[in-house]
């Protein structure tokens, strides 16, 4: 065999994973465990084994213990995997670490580019090269839509990073459609569609039949085990966020979900 076509043993690229947040507020293991059993209802596949990094963002650390195992454990039983934690002080880093846990740093996040003002006119005409490097930035923010001709089938993940997706074909059960904008589908939408990935709460999900096993913008999310709302299911929808709501839309209606 040629050497050329031997196989790796290994081979590492650049993956996009969705996780989920899960955003503490109390550190008490009973009122978390209390939380997470009314917002599941205690249904055993309320989430599926999804991926969860714990924000600790909204809560006091000073001077507080971590029973990480613990932590671990109660959304392990919940089907949330804890990969990584956000937002915690560089003195727990270690304690995370050696439960086998990632830190997730924040990216900052981006102004969106502003209109300047008109200015007065001048006896000269000002010079050109100031206003280019906002004019550069605003354009390199600017990014073609990203269109899809072909089926999305079952294990297949795709994603628009900064900018639109489009698919014309059907989007099927078991595959996933991510995108930093919005997801217009002009097939059946089955399967995952998650809009709004990078953060943009103003992204929008839109499909021809929706029959979404879930449905999320900006991190926001719901999932639809039990079926979509009846005028809803399989009919031309969309779907936007409003706060920390997901609001599904049909031609004259929208159903609070």
């Amino acid at each position: 065999m040629s050497k050329n076509l031997v196989r790796k043993p290994i081979e590492i690229k650049i993956s996009t994973v969705v996780a989920v947040s899960a955003i503490l507020r109390e550190l008490d293991m009973n009122v978390l465990k209390s939380a997470l059993q009314d917002m599941t209802g205690g249904a055993p596949d309320y989430f599926d084994n999804e991926f969860t990094i714990i924000d600790f963002a909204d809560v006091d650390l000073a001077g507080q213990s971590i029973d990480w195992p613990a932590l671990i454990a109660l959304f392990k039983a919940y089907s949330l995997n804890v990969i990584a934690v956000r937002n915690a002080p560089s003195s727990m880093e270690s304690d995370i670490l050696a439960h086998g846990l990632g830190i997730d740093s924040v990216p900052p996040s981006r102004p969106v580019p502003q209109p300047e003002e008109p200015q007065a006119p001048a006896s000269r005409p000002a010079p050109a090269a100031p206003a280019q490097p906002a004019l550069q930035s605003a354009a390199a923010s600017t990014r073609s839509t990203m269109i899809i001709d072909t089926p999305v089938r079952a294990g297949q993940r795709i994603y628009a990073q900064g900018c639109d997706l489009v698919v014309t074909a059907a989007v099927n059960n078991g595959a996933e459609i991510i995108a930093d904008g919005s997801i217009h589908v002009y097939a059946p939408l089955r399967g995952r569609a998650l809009a709004g990935a990078s953060g943009n709460d103003g992204a929008r999900i839109f499909a021809m039949s929706m029959e979404a096993e879930l449905l999320s913008i900006a991190g926001i999310y719901r999932t639809f085990e039990n079926g979509l709302p009846d005028n809803i299911a399989q009919r031309p929808a969309q779907v936007r966020l409003t706060g920390d709501r997901l609001d599904l839309l049909s031609m004259s209606a929208a159903v609070r979900s």
